[in-house]
């Protein structure tokens, strides 16, 4: 057997194994990401009692990676916060409000 006849098989090979990695990531790992999605969650937030509480919350959620949007309420109690369920979690605002002093809870 010649060395060209070797070589096409270890290249076809290799290439079958590129091919199929290719794969993988087009039909296994990208979809991954895309299962991350935005999320709204409302926080009940009762132990807020000036105007400037709601100030404060909501820069603090902010802050939080993966937080696109936060609406507080003084007068509901309340906050409404849009994010990225791949980079934060409920959890995470939870304690964010607990951090600057305003317990929370999932309504």
């Amino acid at each position: 057997m010649c060395k060209q006849a070797l070589k096409r098989p270890v290249s076809s090979a290799w290439g079958v194994v590129t091919m199929l990695r290719t794969f993988f990531m087009a039909v296994v790992l990208l979809p991954v990401a895309s299962l991350a999605a935005e999320r709204t969650v409302l926080l009940n937030i009762p132990t807020m009692d000036c105007a400037s509480c709601p100030v404060t919350i909501r820069f603090a959620l902010l802050k939080v990676a993966g937080v696109s949007r936060a609406t507080v309420s003084y007068r509901n109690r309340e906050a409404r916060v849009t994010f990225d369920d791949a980079r934060t979690s409920v959890q995470v605002l939870r304690a964010t409000t607990q951090n600057v002093g305003y317990p929370s809870f999932v309504k």
